[in-house]
């Protein structure tokens, strides 16, 4: 009756409980990403100050304008390309030049839609003349340099159509060059034009699936399938360091963006909480589903970076870890949105938005908000740590949800060797790796100050264990054989599970009021463990803790196991009765009951790097309870190891059917309800 009763309340319990849907944040125009990947509110880090159409500047209207670039100083360069030109303004936005043609070798050449622009620091401009095949080189003044066209090479597969797109040059004069179509990479040209080669290759994509029925395909087979062939680059820039950001246009990619070095290996770094991706929270479905499609970026001051996407028509900014600053933006047909955004460039701290189908640039200048976090990061760059943490400051007063404003603040505190502060900050910015960091810092602080402290008391400790040891094997000789008795079988089944489970079952040493005592301490234990274990390795959700969950999440498992196996070694000639499988499968729990809490402690006193012994001690508990499990299946229905092993697999396929049947059984109840509610509804609208 014991075990009935026990089961019965378990069932009620469970009847009890619910389950509540979380509901989705939604995105505002201005917003920033969480650690949790929920989509928070944010002030408007830019607003749009000007919108400058062709007409503006007496040059008539813009054609699908492709590309643009900002010199250092503060010169813009159009590539207006349905019309066949070259744009250049001056820093203030007044028309400096228009390039239609130029005089080659005696003659006037003109370009044939032009995609690509760039200028040295010379002033010299690299137009990639895109329908023509080649490469304009032009002085400051627009006169002919030099034309680089379609390179001869055995790196250069047959078949190859050179189309240029995006280029840039660097400090070496060599010409790094996007060609469409080209997915060997990025073509790098000497300084005499002459080409040397491939950098840059992204990695090939392709399917599992696809691959396997590569492997078992006939050559003829293969050659008819779809070629897994790397993705090219869409885009491409150059900082001051000769390193190069690019974009490639991929759904669901985690590195869209790349920072080559000049051997074409990225290193673009991604500590942040998400990779530098653009929207890491979008649906499936809706007017622009998927990920973010990059199209153009721009390095910016502090290491700052900023990538514009053209799904959404969204400007993102990084800085130099690929922490997510703010984003603004959007497609629209009011000003400071775009249609079809084609390019980006960044004139001081004022960026400048290229829009191909409004024909039209956006001028967009910083808000006290964008100022504030451009000032604390770059001033943190720089080594201000002062005036970096005062800006930060400042942030949270105006979006206090900016957690990348937190770590901001650790890192400053962390180099003044404010170590304990810096935990505080970035624990509230959700940063590990920093606030361990600081947590090894502060935690050597202490036992510098307390060292003598900490040995004497490490020292009691061990002449307290000692003393035990000794006690317990002196009682331990005095007799030859104790009774564990039913208080002591669990733990005395942990250390010796074949004479535990043998009492349990043939001593009657077990009771299901222990078995049930341990399932609820491990409920209390596990709450416990995930609410309150070190931030290090604590990554849980506190909007999600539920101690309810944590209930369902052990309570369900231990009945489902206790029933399924009961109605199998029934059909299998288990002698084991119901109340013993219960009392088997409590007791083997133990283990997690034992190592929880000391696992917990330990939790709050270790640094990231010293987290393996904590984990090992989860492989440890789930090992023990296996092996509990088991011998205690073994002993109580008198198996055979093999015919154990067995039971204990069919027993998990019975699990999977009964919820398998669950599922279907209040899905069709669902459905009965609602044909009962429908059908109510249309009795009571048909007798009015």
């Amino acid at each position: 009756m014991t075990a009935k009763r026990t089961i019965a309340t378990l069932m009620l319990v469970m009847l009890m409980l619910g389950v509540c849907a979380p509901a989705s944040a939604a995105s505002s125009d201005g917003y920033n990403y969480s650690y949790w990947g929920e989509a928070v509110p944010a002030p408007d880090p830019y607003r749009a100050a000007e919108v400058i159409y062709g007409p503006d500047l007496n040059i008539g209207p813009m054609v699908s304008p492709q590309d643009m670039y900002i010199s250092s100083a503060g010169l813009i360069y159009i590539a207006d390309t349905g019309n066949n030109r070259i744009i250049v303004l001056d820093k203030n936005l007044g028309v400096e030049r228009v390039i239609t043609a130029f005089d080659h070798a005696g003659k006037q050449d003109t370009f044939n839609q032009p995609e690509g622009v760039f200028a040295d620091a010379k002033g010299h401009l690299f137009v990639a003349d895109t329908q023509n095949r080649r490469i304009i080189e032009l002085t400051a003044k627009g006169e002919f340099v030099r034309e680089i066209n379609e390179p001869k090479s055995t790196l250069i597969r047959q078949g190859f159509q050179f189309t240029p797109i995006k280029l840039v040059v660097d400090k070496a004069e060599r010409l790094y060059l996007i060609s469409r179509g080209s997915y060997e990479g990025i073509m790098e040209f000497d300084s005499d034009g002459v080409f040397s080669g491939f950098i840059g290759t992204n990695r090939v994509k392709f399917s599992p699936m696809d691959l396997f029925w590569k492997r078992i395909s006939t050559k003829k087979q293969r050659d008819q399938m779809e070629q897994f062939i790397p993705l090219e680059f869409n885009n491409i820039a150059i900082d001051n360091d000769g390193f190069m950001y690019t974009t490639t246009v991929e759904e669901n990619s985690n590195s869209p963006i790349k920072k080559l070095n000049p051997s074409g290996v990225d290193i673009l770094r991604s500590k942040g909480y998400f990779p530098p991706k653009g929207d890491i929270g979008t649906l499936e479905v809706g007017s622009f589903p998927g990920s973010s499609i990059f199209v153009d970026v721009t390095q910016d001051v502090g290491g700052m970076y900023s990538a514009l996407d053209s799904k959404r028509g969204r400007v993102f900014t990084y800085d130099k870890d690929g922490n997510l600053l703010y984003m603004f933006g959007g497609l629209g047909a009011e000003q400071g949105k775009f249609r079809t955004p084609s390019a980006i460039g960044l004139q001081g701290d004022r960026v400048i938005v290229l829009d191909k189908d409004n024909n039209r640039l956006t001028v967009f200048e910083p808000t006290r908000y964008g100022s504030l976090i451009r000032d604390a990061v770059t001033s943190l760059y720089n080594g201000k740590v002062e005036q970096s943490t005062s800006a930060w400051q400042q942030v949270l007063k105006l979006n206090s949800n900016f957690e990348v404003a937190y770590i901001g603040i650790g890192k400053s505190l962390l180099k003044q060797g404010a170590n304990k502060e810096a935990m505080t900050y970035f624990e509230l910015g959700n940063n590990r790796e920093n606030y361990s960091e600081a947590f090894k810092r502060y935690r050597k602080e202490i036992v510098m100050d307390r060292f003598g402290s900490i040995v004497l008391s490490i020292a009691a400790a061990i002449g307290i264990i000692i003393a035990i040891v000794k006690l317990v094997r002196r009682r331990a000789a005095s007799g030859y054989y104790k009774e564990v008795g039913p208080l002591k079988n669990p733990f005395y089944t942990m250390l010796h599970p074949f004479n535990g489970f043998w009492e349990m079952k043939f001593e009657k040493q077990g009771r299901v009021k222990i078995a049930a005592i341990i399932l609820f301490l491990l409920v209390l234990l596990t709450i416990v463990k995930r609410q309150y274990s070190g931030f290090v390795v604590n990554f849980n959700n506190p909007a999600d803790l539920n101690s309810i969950n944590e209930v369902k999440y052990i309570l369900l498992p231990f009945l489902l196991w206790c029933v399924a196996n009961w109605s199998l070694t029934t059909l299998m000639d288990g002698e084991g009765k119901f109340k013993e499988i219960i009392m088997a499968t409590g007791y083997s729990l133990m283990p997690f009951v034992i190592l929880y809490l000391p696992q917990t402690l330990y939790s709050r006193v270790i640094t990231a790097d010293e987290s393996s012994f904590y984990y090992l001690l989860d492989t440890v508990a789930i090992v023990w309870f296996i092996a509990l499990l088991f011998v205690g299946t073994m002993t109580i229905h008198q198996y055979s190891a093999g015919k154990t092993v067995l039971t204990m697999l069919l027993t998990l396929v019975v699990i999977g059917i009964m919820l398998f049947l669950g599922v279907l059984f209040f899905s069709m109840l669902q459905q009965m309800i609602s044909f009962s509610m429908s059908l109510y509804h249309e009795l009571s609208f048909r007798g009015r």
